[in-house]
């Protein structure tokens, strides 16, 4: 396990500034913490029940500002939902007041996970770094 690591982190490396990477003491990685997703008004809502539907989120909800629209994702072949939905205010600040309240609290018997939501920028390519060489998947592909 520690040599898989060790190339890891070399491979990582690469990757780096060198400003990050002294190198009389050997390889060093020094972390930031992640970055938290920017503040906004629109909200990622997980852990809904199936039983959830707009008219509830948005009575759930409105108790922390003016919501001006609440969309729950659905399955388009059997019509479920897909158990996640979003909730958009008039406010960044009411949207933090309802994510800090909402957080972990159960509604109709399911936890809720909560964050801000990430815009979608269409026709941009989603570019995901991927480490070729690294983990299980070295393992499956050679």
């Amino acid at each position: 396990m520690k040599a898989n690591f060790v190339g890891f982190a070399r491979r990582l490396a690469t990757l780096l500034p060198s400003s990050l990477l002294p190198t009389h003491h050997g390889l060093r990685l020094y972390c930031s913490p992640a970055p938290s997703p920017p503040m906004n008004s629109k909200l990622f809502v997980a852990g809904l029940s199936w039983s959830v539907d707009e008219k509830s989120l948005n009575d759930a909800f409105s108790d922390f500002g003016q919501v001006t629209e609440v969309r729950i994702m659905y399955d388009k072949d059997t019509g479920r939902s897909r158990g996640f939905g979003f909730v958009y205010f008039s406010k960044e600040e009411e949207a933090k007041s309802a994510k800090d309240a909402m957080d972990g609290k159960a509604f109709l018997g399911r936890p809720l996970r909560i964050s801000f939501a990430l815009e979608k920028v269409r026709g941009a390519p989603v570019v995901v770094p991927r480490l070729t060489g690294t983990g299980d998947g070295a393992r499956r592909n050679h």
